[in-house]
């Protein structure tokens, strides 16, 4: 197994240290947004191995986004739909995990004095599966759902699920 440091288009490598760092400073340009800061999974099986690619983005409503991935690779083809979304899930569980409530009370006193005014904090888990009658993945929505909900996450399913079915998706070509 292979993992990648955090990295975006401006930087090759980052730690997670860094990654909560720059959340912070786009949050801080202005304290009276609505944030949401959003982590998916996505990943692609290729001839000898399967590449996750976890993203994270912090959105400011109408005014930008700032974001970045971490790769993962699994030196096999993991051809089992469910194997495959249940590991989607847990790589975004762990990354979620690592905004601990210190650092989510860090983000959340950003917008708190301005709350009055309209700035806002949620958080989302993007899970890559959809509930639509032609979709693979719909008998599984119900317990990755849960899955989310559990560590205290908004779940998002597709077609809300933008960071995992899309940005995450161009990474794992």
């Amino acid at each position: 197994m292979y993992i990648s440091p955090f990295q975006n288009l401006q930087k090759s490598t980052m730690s997670f240290e860094e990654v909560f760092h720059h959340i912070l400073e786009f949050m801080e340009l202005n304290p009276k947004g609505k944030f949401k800061l959003m982590v998916g999974t996505d990943s692609q099986v290729h001839k000898f191995h399967t590449i996750f690619i976890t993203g994270i983005v912090i959105q400011q409503e109408g005014n930008g986004v700032w974001a970045c991935i971490r790769k993962v690779l699994i030196p096999r083809k993991m051809t089992h739909l469910h194997e495959r979304i249940s590991y989607e899930l847990s790589l975004t569980e762990e990354i979620v995990s690592l905004f601990t409530e210190d650092r989510k009370n860090q983000l959340i006193n950003i917008v708190l004095p301005n709350i009055y005014e309209g700035a806002a904090f949620t958080m989302e888990g993007h899970i890559d599966i959809g509930a639509g009658k032609r979709n693979k993945t719909r008998e599984f929505v119900k317990e990755m759902v849960a899955r989310m909900e559990s560590i205290g996450v908004e779940p998002k399913i597709k077609p809300n699920a933008f960071v995992a079915s899309s940005y995450a998706n161009r990474y794992t070509k």
